[in-house]
């Protein structure tokens, strides 16, 4: 290792049990990492970027402003508990787990999209006029570092969402149904990404750095 920076971010608690990420603040702080890290550009330029993330962590946007329509929901979240129990008691609990291969619980990402789509003002209406895009951390990272040319997650975060079918390698239009999540929010699915990033400062534009795949973190 030749250099390390460690940038913090704020854990933001609006109520017992609920758990949100800034995730403009999250973009903001990888840019600033970057730079750091860069900041003595070398003249063959032998930089790559790898991104690791909390998986289950996740975010939804407007594609056409590049804003969250609300903060990421964190995997320690709760708040989608309601819905999930909702669902075992109506009989999906054995459903979900032979398409996903998880347990019907709120540690996963469906859960927290269903929450913003059916509580944040106005998100169901973009989402079903198809100007919603929803991922993990690592999927709004790439979005935003590719100027929004790039949507996509590798199969292992896919797989800690409960809407990929563990079985066909797809996302299941079934559970996209169960949790009212359409599927035009969803993103491509790849083994591997090298994608040439071209990201600007405000005072310069650095360079542009290939993306050797996002890695799992942990959970």
């Amino acid at each position: 290792m030749l250099k390390r920076v460690n940038v913090t971010h704020e854990q933001y608690y609006p109520r017992t049990g609920w758990v949100e990420h800034d995730v403009e603040e999250i973009y903001r702080n990888v840019l600033k990492s970057i730079a750091e890290l860069i900041e003595e550009e070398t003249a063959d330029n032998m930089y790559s970027l790898a991104i690791t993330n909390q998986r289950e962590t996740v975010v939804v946007w407007n594609k056409h402003t590049g804003k969250p329509v609300y903060n990421a929901v964190v995997w320690q979240c709760m708040r989608g508990a309601d819905i999930c129990n909702d669902l075992k008691n109506r009989g999906y609990s054995e459903f979900v787990q032979v398409r996903s291969g998880l347990l019907l619980d709120p540690y996963f990402s469906a859960s927290g999209v269903k929450w913003i789509l059916d509580n944040v003002e106005g998100a169901r209406r973009a989402a079903d006029n198809g100007d919603l895009l929803m991922g993990t951390i690592d999927t709004w990272l790439i979005w935003k570092l590719t100027d929004g040319k790039r949507h996509v997650t590798d199969y292992t975060n896919a797989s800690r969402t409960l809407l990929l079918n563990i079985h066909t390698m797809l996302w299941d239009n079934d559970l996209l149904e169960l949790f009212t999540i359409p599927k035009t929010m969803s993103c491509c699915l790849v083994m591997l990404f090298l994608e040439r990033l071209r990201w600007v400062d405000c005072s310069r534009t650095l360079l542009s750095l290939p993306v050797y795949w996002a890695i799992r973190m942990g959970h």
